[in-house]
């Protein structure tokens, strides 16, 4: 599925990845600034998140809980230099807990994202308007 989208429609697409999504692991693929993390915030609001969602650029791994009590963890693997990183801190056990995984940077652990996984690819159109393809 391709939409391109203006960022004040950012919920309605968000609601519209929950509604299609077969798995709840979600690779985000884009350039630094495509809008990746903005996605993620808006597809957690959808969800129920009751905190505030933010980059987890220097934990790596953030935790979110809803108001109905479900987790939802989002990955932020760019500082990793090395795959055996995320093996350490138990990635897998994260993609096996049936819960959401939102992972940005998912090149830097090829190996160890599971088979049942989406992806969305961002493309920057201009300030205000972004392109995903959703797999």
């Amino acid at each position: 599925m391709e939409i391109l989208f203006k960022l004040t429609d950012i919920q309605n697409i968000a609601n519209k990845i929950i509604n299609q999504s077969k798995f709840k692991v979600i690779l985000f693929d884009g350039q630094m600034g495509a809008g990746k993390t903005t996605l993620i915030k808006a597809i957690s609001r959808e969800l129920g998140v009751v905190d505030v969602a933010n980059s987890p650029t220097f934990s790596i791994v953030n935790e979110y809980k809803t108001s109905t009590n479900q987790t939802i963890f989002h990955f932020d693997l760019y500082r990793l230099e090395q795959e055996e990183e995320a093996y350490d801190m138990g990635i897998d056990e994260y993609f096996e807990s049936g819960n959401w995984c939102f992972i940005e940077w998912p090149e830097k652990t090829p190996n160890l994202i599971p088979d049942d996984h989406h992806v969305i690819q961002f493309e920057w159109i201009d300030e205000n308007t972004r392109k995903i393809i959703f797999k």
